[in-house]
């Protein structure tokens, strides 16, 4: 099985990994996968998703080998990459820009293909942000996620993981940046103190540089105040890296609404549950 994208997850699968994770936390050094190697493409520039990656698959007694993401731009075919590859090694984890690339190693690929995010998408990070929030709220699937930022990799990302798992996904920014037309699952809305005082769970991610501008800030920037706006038990999630006093503000960050650091936590055994659930089938 490959993770590619959560469209190819139902809520049946996510919850098997969720139960996998749990097992994990609690008995995080059983050697799961001993004997086994995995190659993984990563740019020097990753942090936090190579780091767990890695860590997750050395506590469970398995290996890595370590390639820049330009190996896979080069002229020979993916498919005789891995036909090689697939001598040797038993899972491949890739991080690359370009999404059709990875669908095209999936269709010659007999070992499971993890996205560890394109430009399109992140999935192993929005499925361990939500994993982060089922633990802290039993009733995370009854919550209010509102996204504030212009469409991306993650605005995509969990507008998609909104309709697997029936959530309510609010979108918040200026107008025609719209994902697509609403639904049960997904509202567009262009006043930010409105949407926040239906939200639980408020989400930025890294600003392209067309909305680096003060216009954008004022309307759109995260401050403790406007999260005083949302539900009781709200809380602030930015996607890392994010730029401090552009999408967010720096007394958000010290604020006790902000969750990242200790979601992020949760990365090394979602990874690893999706990387076990992706080997056994």
């Amino acid at each position: 099985m490959h993770l590619l994208d959560m469209e190819g997850l139902d809520e049946s699968t996510i919850l098997d990994i969720y139960k996998r994770a749990d097992s994990l936390r609690l008995e995080p050094g059983a050697p799961l996968l001993a004997g086994k190697t995995c190659v993984m493409f990563f740019s020097e520039a990753s942090l936090r998703t190579r780091l767990t990656f890695e860590k997750g698959i050395q506590l469970l007694g398995g290996r890595t080998v370590l390639f820049p993401p330009e190996t896979l731009d080069k002229e020979e075919r993916l498919q005789d990459v891995m036909g090689y590859l697939e001598n040797w090694a038993d899972a491949a984890i890739i991080r690359h820009p370009d999404l059709d690339k990875l669908r095209e190693i999936a269709v010659h690929a007999r070992i499971p293909v993890i996205n560890a995010m394109t430009a399109h998408n992140h999935p192993c990070e929005i499925l361990a942000d939500l994993y982060a929030l089922r633990l802290r709220r039993p009733d995370y699937r009854e919550l209010a996620y509102t996204f504030v930022g212009p469409p991306g990799n993650i605005a995509r990302t969990w507008m998609h993981m909104a309709k697997v798992m029936g959530l309510r996904f609010i979108h918040v920014c200026a107008p025609g940046h719209e994902m697509g037309p609403e639904t049960a699952q997904y509202r567009f809305a262009v006043s930010l103190e409105e949407a926040l005082r239906e939200s639980d769970v408020v989400l930025t991610d890294s600003l392209p540089r067309s909305f680096r501008e003060e216009a954008y800030f004022r309307d759109y920037r995260i401050t403790p105040e406007r999260m005083g706006l949302a539900r009781p038990g709200a809380v602030l999630n930015p996607c890392p890296p994010f730029r401090v006093e552009e999408e967010v503000s720096s007394a958000a960050i010290a604020s006790p609404y902000f969750v990242g650091y200790g979601f992020k936590k949760h990365l090394l055994e979602v990874q690893q549950a999706a990387l076990l659930h992706c080997l056994e089938r």
